[in-house]
Formats: structure tokens, sequence, C-alpha cells
């Protein structure tokens, strides 16, 4: 494996403060999306027809692609406008394509260790609908080993049936969307749910015993303020969930923020600045350690991280395979990248024609898997070369001299003997600085 040894990128050595501009900023995998190709859909089709792996633990996961309501931010595939019949045939499509998979030798008698229902809105199906997509998906691949089901659900979907239907399916991790408690905000930047209805879900929830309840905050979005977002903050530690994950808002090319700015002939969305994020989201680090909240991750306090844990996050960061399910869903097999078509109609048709789904996929090399995890890892705050050493036969102070000295007197790291950990400063952008350490012909994203 070559060493790299480029010095940080001038992008990387903009100002602190800077507004917020169109375009992606969270590095949610490696390499980037757009090197996927569908010319290379090929080598998922032969690496299933291979094998049952013994060492690698093996994740589902599911989209469910409808909501009640588009929001302002929202650049995932969804839709607002499918009645029962159209959701109906989608289900049918998911369960076929899954019941194929099922019967392929890679996957053929193995088990999840995790099931993630992601969206879109999960929580928007109804009970019968949950029940038929649940039931049929365990006869093909039962989860009763599974160390955690996890279930995204936007509050004012959810009553005290749907819940008590989703603990009976099985769901370990309810994650609810509530992004702020101000319903001027929630409003204004396209949510379909109020405070009231927050509250509500919340507290069945909990009633009903969930093992994890998460809740997901958006420091910065439209209209928001110092006073505002503490206010938030203050709120959500009276609820006292067993995590929080905050994300700082961005403005991705395919969301109603940016069509409103092409439209204003603006270059700087009407968000909060980058520097007010992280004062904010460090604001609410403070906060929840002083009640006794862990920070685990850049994103993530937890209440009690001997007992929470978060395992799509960590498995998938681990290596292990994802079976993506459903329209435009990506995972990741034997080292292969993967996503399925990016239309429901497209989508369901393909099912039905018996082909597989599949649009674009990307084989990685050894070196890119390297990379992925180390970059991938260093969002949880602190990484031991020696792991990498052991795994990869890597040693990342040598590889990434350059960056990480860099990192450290730019105080965004601290190098000890085995261990690379991140600064407050440096955990909050980490998003901007882990470009720095992906491959020269990988660095054509565009990142704030």
């Amino acid at each position: 494996m070559s060493t790299v040894t480029d010095t940080p990128s001038t992008d990387a050595k903009i100002a602190k403060k800077h507004v917020t501009e169109a375009g992606n900023y969270f590095v949610a995998n490696y390499p980037p999306f757009s090197f996927w190709q569908k010319e290379q859909v090929f080598a998922v089709e032969k690496l299933l027809d291979s094998p049952a792996p013994h060492d690698i633990p093996l994740g589902v996961y599911m989209h469910i692609p409808f909501c009640r309501k588009r929001c302002h931010f929202c650049y995932f595939r969804v839709y607002t406008d499918k009645n029962a019949s159209e959701i109906r045939a989608y289900i049918h499509a998911a369960t076929t394509e899954f019941e194929r998979y099922a019967k392929r030798p890679y996957l053929a008698g193995r088990k999840p260790k995790f099931v993630y229902f992601g969206g879109g809105t999960p929580s928007y199906l109804s009970v019968p609908q949950l029940q038929e997509l649940t039931n049929r998906m365990k006869e093909l691949m039962p989860w009763d080993e599974a160390e955690e089901v996890a279930f995204e659900a936007e509050p004012g979907t959810l009553n005290e049936k749907k819940l008590e239907a989703l603990r009976e399916i099985g769901v370990t991790r309810l994650s609810l969307g509530v992004e702020h408690f101000d319903d001027h905000i929630l409003e204004s930047n396209g949510r379909a749910h109020r405070s009231g209805e927050v509250a509500r879900a919340y507290n069945f929830a909990r009633g009903l015993g969930f093992e994890h309840i998460n809740i997901d905050l958006i420091a910065g979005m439209m209209n928001d303020t110092t006073e505002l977002w503490r206010a938030a903050v203050a709120k959500a530690i009276t609820m006292q969930p067993d995590c929080v994950t905050i994300y700082q808002m961005e403005v991705p090319y395919n969301t109603g923020i940016y069509k409103q700015m092409q439209t204003e002939g603006k270059e700087t969305a009407p968000v909060a600045d980058w520097e007010t994020k992280r004062e904010w989201v460090s604001y609410a680090f403070d906060e929840f350690e002083k009640v006794g909240y862990t920070v685990t991750s850049a994103y993530t306090v937890v209440k009690d991280p001997n007992k929470i844990k978060f395992v799509y996050r960590d498995a998938l960061w681990d290596g292990a395979d994802l079976l993506p399910i459903g329209v435009a869903s990506f995972g990741h097999l034997g080292g292969i990248h993967l996503q399925n078509q990016a239309d429901i109609v497209p989508y369901i048709e393909t099912i039905e024609r018996g082909e597989s789904a599949i649009f674009r996929a990307y084989a990685t090399s050894p070196d890119e898997r390297f990379v992925r995890e180390f970059i991938l890892k260093m969002k949880l705050g602190s990484v031991k070369p020696s792991y990498y050493k052991n795994k990869f036969g890597e040693d990342v102070m040598t590889r990434f001299a350059s960056q990480l000295g860099w990192m450290r007197d730019e105080g965004f790291a601290s190098l000890g003997n085995d261990e690379i950990k991140l600064t407050r400063e440096g955990l909050l952008q980490i998003d901007r600085l882990l470009h720095e350490f992906f491959m020269p012909h990988h660095r054509s994203a565009r990142y704030t």
C-alpha cells in the first residue's frame, strides 16, 4: 500500500466562521457515492453466488420511503402522495426482493445481527402493514438472535397502539425524529409534527419500556436562535432519553431550501453559519455532560455507555455486511458497496420482472477498506493505531503523518503512544477534516 503524504488542502485551512452554502457536509461512507458505478453491479452478483462467510456479521436495512410531509431540508428518497394500495405494492416488492436474497448462497441460512428500518418514515406504515412486512421478513431471515432492531419514527405518526405493535415486532431501539421543540421552527422547516406530539409519543414509548430511545435534534435550522436552541437542549435533558443524536444543519442540492435559494439567486442558505452550529452543539454536549451523559461521537451523547450501544453504526463501521432492501437503499456486502434503483416505479417494475434492483455498486480495494474504517471511526473521537496495524497491517501514524501533524498543530487532535484523540474543536468539524484522509483521486467531492 502506498503512503499518502499530501499536505492539507487550502479549503481545509479556511477561517472557522463561514456561511452555510449548498452541498453535502456529512461523510456517510467511503469511497464517495459519486464513484459508484452501474458497470460494477456484476461484482455483487458474483459475490452472491459464493459461499456464506462465517466471520462477517450481517445486518438488514429496510427502506420505507413514505412521509406525511417532505421537510424543506430533506434530501432522501421519500414520497408523500402514495395511497394504501401503492404502499401495499411496495411492501410486496420489498419482501419479494428480500426473499430472493435469502436464497442466494452468500446469504442463505445467515441470521441478522442487526436490523434497521429507515426512511422516509417507517412509522408512517399502519399496524397491519408493519405486521405484514415484519412477519415476512422474520420468516425469511429470523432475527431472534439480533442484538438490535432499530426503527426510525416521526412523533406525529405514533400512538399507543402502534408503539405496542413495534414492541411486539421486536424493536429495541426507537429513534424519534424530534429535531426541535419550538413549533414555529418545526413549521417553518417543513416538519409535520409539533411539540405536543413529541411529548405524547415519547411518554407512550417510555411507558412501554423500549430498551433504547433516541431523539434526534438539528442545530442551525431556519429561524433558530441561541435562546431557542438552549431551550430545546433544556427540554431534551428533562426528557432523559437514553441517547441524543445532534446533527448540524446542511443544505444538499436536492432540498427545498436549495430550490428556494436558486429561485432567489442566493448562494448562502438561510440557516446558521458553521461556527454558530458548532458552538450550539458544543453547548449541548456541555449541558448533557453536566447531568451525567457521555459524548460518544461527533453527534451523540449517551446516558449510560455501558448499557446503550448503537449496534447498526458500530457494526457497519467495523465492515459488517449490510443487506439493502427497498428503493434507493444502499448497503455493503463482502467489501462491495451497492445501491438500489432510485425511484419507486422503476424499482417495483424491476422486481416484478424478476430482475435485480441494484442500480450501482463499487468493489472496494483492501486499501480503500482501510481508509473507510479509519475515517468513519474517527467520528467516535478516538482511535488506536494498534487496531489498524493488527487488522490491516497499516501504521496510520506513518501513513497519515502529514494530516495528523497538521490536526495536532491546529488544535484539532492530540497524538499519544497508541491513541489519536480529537479535541472538542476537532470533533465538532470532523466531517470537514475527514476529507484530508481521502485518497487523492477521491477528493473531488465538495465540502464545507
